[in-house]
């Protein structure tokens, strides 16, 4: 992907609004423990103390000196800017800060903040699932490639990210992507963030259950009630599950309708994929009726699961021909199957991020490409 074996060396941070988890990587791999200092979000003072001190704490361990700071920071922002607007789990960000200038002044290396959706895709289409998927086709002889690649992040909240052409696409709002605004089909009154994140899961599995919604039960938990490893109602959980999943679907092929590539799923809910990603997709394949009564494909493209053996089978197949160029002795092989496909982060979600930010760093620096 272009900076795996790179000796530069990139500080981060993954920012949340409880802990700061401050790191530096070289490689795109992390060369220091990771370690942690509480935000401090009720104080801007205070919290822009504490990631000043984190970078410090991080720059002291390192054997030779950084080429830049990049990392993730929870939106609104003006991220070519570098400057963060008013954050609901960062209370002390109000009005503006230019949290990227001051980090600049302060430390003389350039600053690049963006999106952790934005970082997840990044990561996944360099070193991810697009090569991934990309190498499966190249060793099957087939002459179809794909460049574009959606990310989907489904844990606390429902993030996004596109990666079009080899290049992470922003907006001109630096407001790409967020998918958490898409409307969400079950509750057409609610954004699909409600029924897409943890949160969901346990109300629905409550609802389903006729219990009280308990925050500490974790989508583990839902996940293993649902597969019978651990106790509990096994048809509440397999119907969260489901939900979600068609809320997901729906939202997405909204957004495939738009970008046309694969797509690609993190977050703290990817780990059960087993149970939701096969609803999820055949939300995707499930037609429109029309007046008529007549079916309409929903998408132009057929949607795989490219975490199931026989359909990434099928999807690498395709459907290869060959045609003669008219007048002449030349034939073309091409591939006319429209198809696309969802699977699970190849690099886990932390990884992509920091793999994302490491890169959108020295691609910066280099001021090249890197798809």
């Amino acid at each position: 992907m272009g900076y795996e074996n790179d000796k530069r060396i990139v500080l981060t941070l993954d920012a949340g609004g409880t802990n700061f988890v401050f790191s530096a990587i070289q490689g795109s791999n992390a060369i220091v423990d990771p370690f942690t200092l509480p935000s401090n979000a009720h104080d801007l003072s205070l919290c822009l103390q504490t990631i000043v001190d984190g970078f410090t704490a991080t720059k002291e361990k390192l054997s030779k000196e950084p080429v830049a700071i990049s990392f993730a920071f929870p939106g609104p922002a003006d991220y070519p800017l570098g400057i963060i607007g008013d954050l609901g789990n960062l209370p002390g960000f109000r009005g503006g800060v230019a949290l990227g200038p001051m980090l600049q002044a302060h430390f003389k290396l350039p600053v690049f903040i963006n999106n952790d959706g934005d970082l997840f895709v990044y990561g996944e289409a360099l070193g991810g699932i697009l090569p991934y998927i990309n190498a499966l086709l190249e060793a099957a002889g087939s002459p179809r490639r794909f460049r574009n690649l959606v990310g989907l992040t489904v844990g606390t909240g429902f993030g996004g990210g596109i990666v079009r052409n080899g290049e992470l696409f922003l907006g001109d709002n630096s407001a790409g992507a967020e998918v958490w605004l898409l409307r969400n089909k079950l509750d057409p009154s609610l954004n699909a963030e409600e029924g897409a994140s943890i949160r969901a899961v346990q109300k629905a599995y409550a609802a389903k259950a006729g219990i009280v919604v308990d925050p500490a039960q974790t989508p583990k938990d839902i996940y293993e009630i649902a597969t019978g490893v651990r106790p509990g109602n096994k048809q509440a959980a397999l119907a969260a599950f489901d939900r979600m999943a068609e809320v997901v679907g729906d939202a997405l092929a909204n957004v495939l309708t738009l970008i046309d590539g694969l797509a690609v799923i993190g977050g703290g809910l990817a780990g059960a994929h087993s149970i939701f990603l096969p609803k999820l997709v055949k939300e995707m394949n499930t037609p429109f009726i029309l007046p008529d009564g007549q079916q309409q494909p929903r998408l132009v493209s057929r949607i795989f699961n490219l975490e199931d053996d026989r359909e990434r089978g099928l999807f690498v197949l395709g459907d290869r021909k060959v045609v003669k160029v008219t007048g002449t002795d030349i034939e073309v092989t091409y591939d006319p199957m429209r198809r696309l496909g969802v699977g699970i982060s190849r690099l886990g979600t932390s990884k992509a991020v920091s793999v994302g930010a490491y890169a959108i760093a020295l691609n910066a620096l280099d001021n090249r490409k890197t798809v």
